[in-house]
């Protein structure tokens, strides 16, 4: 047997395999809601409440049912953490746009402060379109100072998917410059993040205190919640050793119920920054972010992307979820193979 028809045997054997499933939504304008299912199970929400800060998507669950996304704010469980209440579900925003921190702004933030933060907010719902093999969802939305003048306008389109052991979205983010010129400095915070379930963090003993750029103090307690995870990444980072470095991708792993459990990140190769560095944190926080080169290079390289009135930039991102069985190197350059297209 050649090896081109070994080839197409094992193509044909794995397709068969991962046989993509019917996506569909359920729209809730009145709870600012939709509900995204695969398979006619629910995989994540997109929700946009007014008492956000920005749009999110929660919670984000496996094709086997197990949550990965924490609960708290939104929701209590047991043993679980109660830091930092702005990580919640999959986001995308960043700490510092003309001067204002969007990543950071929280119920937590007292009112006589909030002037410091930026909203993203006034979000409009366009796009649903069910699909046999993929679903998709687009919204606008406004990157807002206080006094609701509107720094950069936001259209992003989720496209779901999914198989038997696997959920997948690929986000397409595209930020066009308002009246102003918009800078980004170059951070740490930013700028798709994600905040893992106790399960998938690293296990940690010591207390830990990180500042924001506003110098507000979040402490961090040991983990004593069942934590198992892991980080890999496309350079063969793993641990804690992740964090600060590039990869084309990045992937958190662990054990959940007696189940294998992961979720990856990949970065698609027109990004700014590209491949990102990853702020990979061992308490949970999945976050890539391109644009804060000057703190992760430790000075020696810098970014600083700057939008003059009408310009745009887009990120694109691939974040694949799987249980029963982890993703393998291999899988996910593949994926990003595959996503790079």
């Amino acid at each position: 047997m050649t090896k081109r028809l070994i080839f197409f045997c094992c193509f044909l054997s794995l397709h068969s395999i991962a046989q993509t499933q019917k996506v569909s939504f359920i729209n809730n304008s009145n709870q600012k809601k939709v509900e995204v299912l695969v398979d006619g199970r629910r995989f994540t929400s997109f929700l946009y409440p007014d008492n956000l800060e920005k749009p999110i998507l929660y919670p984000l669950q496996t094709a086997s049912g197990l949550t990965i996304t924490r609960g708290f704010p939104l929701e209590k469980r047991g043993n679980e953490r109660t830091d930092h209440p702005h990580h919640v579900g999959l986001w995308l925003n960043y700490e510092s746009v003309n001067g204002l921190d969007f990543w950071n702004n929280s119920y937590n933030i007292p009112a006589d402060k909030k002037i410091k933060y930026g909203w993203i907010r006034n979000v409009k719902i366009g796009k649903i379109q069910n699909g046999n093999t993929s679903g998709t969802l687009n919204y606008t939305a406004n990157w807002e100072r206080q006094d609701k003048k509107i720094l950069l306008k936001e259209a992003t389109i989720f496209v779901f998917s999914g198989t038997a052991q696997t959920r997948t979205i690929d986000r397409t983010t595209t930020l066009t410059a308002q009246t102003d010129t918009v800078y980004f400095k170059d951070i740490k915070d930013g700028m798709l993040g994600l905040r893992v379930t106790k399960e998938l963090e690293l296990p940690s003993d010591k207390e830990e205190s990180y500042t924001d750029n506003n110098g507000v103090v979040t402490k961090v307690p040991s983990a004593k919640n069942g934590a198992n995870g892991n980080y890999l990444t496309s350079e063969g980072k793993t641990g804690n050793d992740a964090w600060g470095t590039r990869g084309k991708w990045c992937m958190m792993y662990g054990q959940k119920e007696g189940q294998q459990v992961s979720v990856a990140i990949i970065d698609h190769p027109k990004n700014p920054g590209y491949p990102t560095y990853w702020h990979a944190r061992d308490y949970g926080l999945f976050a890539a972010n391109p644009l804060g080169q000057a703190i992760f290079s430790k000075g020696k390289e810098s970014l600083n992307l700057t939008l003059k009135p009408g310009e745009s930039v887009t990120f694109r991102y691939r974040i694949v979820i799987a249980s029963g069985k982890k993703q393998t190197a291999q899988m996910l350059d593949q994926q990003a193979a595959d996503f790079s297209k």
